[in-house]
């Protein structure tokens, strides 16, 4: 039977000492490396021991493949977490990475918090599955010839972005493979709520690995086709004639607490040019009607849309709001427990168009409570995304940022898609296929963080759902952009 050699940071001691005596008491194990920047002590008796930088760099990548010769697979665990391999756990990987030949193997697993297992499934890897954080789990089953084909073929050294690397190239010769087991346990290090999470990616402190994972993606793109060159589509703003403008679009379902901020929000915009906010209430059931009725009355320029289709999600409700005859010649995104930050920030987004040369402009923001009081991790500039490679870049992220504008006729090309969760992130990368997206760094939204974001605490199976979505969206977008540049030659 084909073996396997094992890998797992040493850094941490405490952490790997259990994990190593269950792998070297397998019979399935060749050999146990321990890798960091200083040899381990008690405890790695038997383990072989190969110096890095203590980070998963590209160094360290081909330091692993180098060690990986002697067996058929690899294992190699990615965080400094104790595990305990579930019964016949390491034959399932083997039989399964055997058996399909698959370059990377990896599987459901349960989290063990105060003695109690928990289910942690992930989610099937997609040729969109680009995101750099990408959940496998912590354990990843190499084939060990993939590995070292994958290892001998990045041209690029990274400080930090080696695994990431070493993934999307494996992923080039096949998919890596999920089995849907639960095949080990794993004590979480990172226990904060789904919403506290989201936003790590964006946190200045992380500003030099998001550089080096974008370098990664633009490398894999161009590889397999898929990279754009920054040539865009020219924009015309003399398509059709409009009522106004601008509009805002705020799309709303029961948020009687913020919609009347929202909307105050809009109306002290100060402009050279007509406006107007149309309000789509999802058929609101608490007193967000009611609210938006007496400030329809106080406003003229408010425009109160009840829609009759009762199947819509946030991005049905925008499409209501962009088809609408009184929707102008830009549509301006605004939503419902978020304010602007100042009056101008309507007529800075409108004059980014024109400045710009823009089908979409993206803003920045500021994260606060629910008393708008300051939050981390601050301002949210999407400071990654250039003109020069934004719409790279973009396959690789979760978001494109906020306060978000369209225009118009674009928009109601593309359409956006009627669900609650990533539509502006999906009608975002088809639009940058063709088109520039403009940007403002300067922060112009309020962006509150309370217990009734649709985002604040989700369980895992939801974060799944989600991040399969978003997943299936990139994959939309790769086929769409290795077909263009076919067609251009």
């Amino acid at each position: 039977m084909s073996k396997i050699n094992c890998f797992l940071s040493s850094s941490t001691p405490g952490v790997w000492d259990e994990t190593v005596a269950e792998l070297s008491a397998s019979g399935l194990v060749n050999r146990v490396y321990l890798f960091g920047q200083e040899q381990p002590g008690e405890g790695a008796e038997g383990c072989g021991f190969i110096k890095t930088d203590g980070k998963f760099s590209t160094d360290t990548i081909r330091k692993i493949a180098d060690h990986s010769n002697g067996a058929d697979h690899s294992l190699v665990i990615i965080r400094e977490t104790k595990i305990r391999f579930g019964m016949l756990a390491l034959e399932r990987l083997l039989e399964v990475g055997s058996g399909t030949e698959a370059g990377l193997v990896y599987s459901d697993y349960f989290d063990q918090v105060e003695g109690k297992l928990t289910a942690h499934p992930v989610i099937d890897y997609q040729e969109g599955s680009l995101r750099d954080d990408f959940e496998f789990g912590p354990v990843l089953f190499f084939n060990s010839m993939a590995l070292i084909r994958a290892a001998g073929g990045i041209r690029e050294s990274l400080e930090f972005g080696g695994l990431y690397q070493l993934r999307l190239k494996v992923s080039q010769e096949g998919l890596p493979l999920r089995i849907p087991e639960y095949l080990y346990s794993v004590e979480p290090v990172d226990t904060r709520a789904s919403g506290k999470k989201m936003f790590d990616y964006v946190d200045p402190k992380n500003r030099a690995v998001q550089v080096e994972m974008e370098r990664a993606v633009n490398m894999h793109l161009k590889e397999t086709g898929a990279y754009l060159e920054p040539e865009f589509d020219s924009i015309s703003f003399d398509e059709d004639s409009f009522p106004v403008e601008a509009s805002v679009i705020i799309p709303v379902l029961n948020r009687e607490k913020t919609v009347a901020d929202a909307i105050e929000s809009v109306m002290v915009q100060e402009t050279d040019f007509e406006f107007n906010l149309i309000l789509v209430d999802n058929h609101s059931t608490d007193r967000t009607t009611s609210i938006v009725k007496e400030l329809a009355a106080k406003y003229p320029n408010l425009l109160h849309v009840i829609p009759e289709r009762r199947d819509l999600g946030i991005g049905g409700c925008w499409n209501v709001g962009v088809h609408h005859p009184q929707c102008g010649k830009f549509a301006v995104q605004l939503d419902s427990d978020d304010l602007y930050s100042e009056k101008g920030t309507l007529k800075l987004m409108v004059e980014a168009f024109y400045e710009q040369q823009c089908a979409m402009v993206v803003g920045s923001y500021q994260m606060t409570n629910f008393n708008l009081e300051e939050i981390p991790p601050g301002v949210v500039d999407h400071r990654e995304w250039t003109p020069e490679n934004g719409r790279n870049n973009a396959l690789r992220i979760n978001g494109l940022g906020a306060p978000r504008a369209f225009y118009t006729p674009v928009l109601r090309r593309i359409n956006i898609p009627n669900v609650s969760y990533g539509e502006d992130y999906g009608v975002g990368l088809a639009i940058s296929r063709h088109y520039q997206i403009g940007r403002i760094y300067k922060p112009l939204y309020l962006c509150r963080r309370w217990e009734d974001n649709s985002d604040a605490s989700l369980s895992v199976e939801a974060q799944n759902r989600h991040n399969t979505y978003k997943d299936r969206l990139r994959s939309f977008e790769l086929t769409a952009r290795i077909k263009l540049n076919r067609q251009k030659g």
